[in-house]
């Protein structure tokens, strides 16, 4: 029932057409700032940051710090 309840949690998340942009800008592996992916998403760099937090936290996508500098990259698949 948890694999339910996280399926329909990742589905609603994808389901918003900004973060779906952002997603999709991220599958070809490069790394891109929450700036970028708002341009992507056609939405304010605040809105984006919000997006990305949600989406950081169940996974999608990845973040990665360096210094002073937030990057999200799409998360690896385990196999």
């Amino acid at each position: 029932m948890a694999s339910n309840a996280m399926f329909a949690t990742v589905a609603s998340l994808v389901g918003d057409p900004a973060r779906a942009g952002m997603l999709h800008a991220l599958m070809d592996g490069r790394a891109l700032t929450a700036s970028e992916l708002a341009q992507v998403g056609r939405v304010t760099p605040q809105t984006a940051s919000g997006h990305l937090t949600r989406m950081a936290a169940v996974g999608l996508p990845s973040l990665e710090k360096q210094g002073r500098h937030r990057y999200y990259r799409r998360r690896r698949s385990r196999r």
